[in-house]
């Protein structure tokens, strides 16, 4: 089973939690944790930002990311999020139960 892990940075922790019982909810993602908070240092609209966010860690299948990432986009509150997913190399047990929680 092809599981990845799909991050997104959040500017508060109530929005972050939010977001990440909301996907477990949907049954979009298998669990997620937000971790946080971490300071931000990036360049936006020609300026350089900082600014504290919080991390959200979802893992999914990959068969279901498109879907976790339009859930995502529909809740983030910024106008260009960060959405990054990497595959999880996991062991057999925990990749099967990813997949067991998403299967819709």
């Amino acid at each position: 089973m092809d599981c990845v892990q799909i991050t997104t940075a959040i500017g508060s922790r109530e929005a972050a939690e939010a977001m990440a019982l909301a996907l477990v909810e949907a049954r979009l993602v298998a669990c997620a944790q937000v971790v946080g908070p971490v300071a931000s240092t990036y360049r936006w609209q020609s300026a350089v930002e900082r600014a504290e966010e919080w991390l959200c860690h979802l893992k999914t299948t990959r068969a279901r990311r498109d879907e976790a990432v339009a859930a995502i986009r529909a809740r983030h509150s910024y106008e260009l999020p960060e959405i990054i997913s990497v595959p999880i190399e996991g062991t057999p047990e925990y990749v099967q139960w990813i997949a067991d929680q998403v299967a819709a």
